[in-house]
């Protein structure tokens, strides 16, 4: 995993999540066989169980909730998330680190060491010099902390079954943004599997996602999104004796790289 992988970005308030992909080898599993072929889920079916899980994220505008990300054990976040009343707390641990971030309102508050020329005290961001790639809002379509919208968009074919939801995924297609993201390894080519790689997904009893699951093949590391907690009072504190952010972070918001 590059350290570029590690520090790839920030967006709606999380660190985006990245995995570099290296070529299969013959020592890898081989891709687990698809739950559902292409011969069975025809378009309508696909829609069907797409529009299921699109209004199964309809939460992430009515209420609070938590959202939990792992990429292969490496990279996880923690997030508790409330659009409605603008909170948000988040907590990235990578192999280089830690980094936090709190929102209230407007104003958003930072903590890490990840960065070069930044110390290690909480600093406040100031909007007007973050770069847009940022995209720090509890705005909708920007505010989902798990980043659910970009895996659904790049579902290729799937099949409900009652509260379950399974298909194939084009991993190539998941744009960059919070949650999970995968990057094409050297050469900058991902295997081909990775354009219909399996993943399952969950809805509670009141049809709310709960879990979008990708298994390691092919190249691609397991992932998993889970969403929980709904409903549940989120307070963010502001954090005492926080400083201005210094010059040196900016650039290094959005793509821009860590130490």
């Amino acid at each position: 995993m590059t350290r570029r992988a590690t520090l790839a970005g920030i967006s709606a308030g999380l660190l985006l999540l990245g995995c570099s992909v290296g070529a299969p080898t013959k020592s890898e599993p081989r891709p687990e066989s698809v739950p559902v072929s292409a011969a069975s889920a025809d378009a309508t079916t696909t829609a069907e169980a797409i529009g299921l899980l699109r209004g199964g994220t309809a939460f992430v505008n009515q209420t609070s909730y938590r959202s939990d990300v792992d990429i292969a054990s490496q990279i996880t976040s923690l997030s508790h998330t409330d659009n409605v009343h603008k909170r948000l707390t988040v907590k990235v641990t990578a192999p280089g680190g830690v980094i936090e971030i709190r929102m209230i309102d407007d104003e958003v508050y930072m903590k890490t060491s990840l960065f070069r020329g930044v110390g290690d005290e909480w600093t406040v961001l100031d909007p007007a010099r973050v770069p847009s790639d940022f995209a720090l809002s509890f705005a909708p379509g920007k505010n989902d902390s798990g980043g659910s919208g970009r895996l659904i968009d790049a579902i290729v074919t799937a099949r409900a079954d009652g509260p379950e939801i399974s298909g194939t995924i084009d991993a190539t297609r998941i744009a960059a943004g919070n949650g999970i993201s995968f990057r094409p390894g050297p050469g900058g080519v991902f295997p081909d599997s990775a354009r219909r790689h399996t993943f399952r997904a969950s809805l509670d009893t009141e049809g709310r996602l709960v879990s979008f699951l990708m298994p390691e093949a092919s190249g691609l590391p397991n992932a998993s999104l889970r969403y929980s907690d709904f409903g549940t009072t989120v307070t963010v504190a502001r954090p005492p004796g926080a400083i201005a952010a210094p010059d040196a972070l900016y650039p290094q918001l959005g793509l821009g790289e860590g130490k």
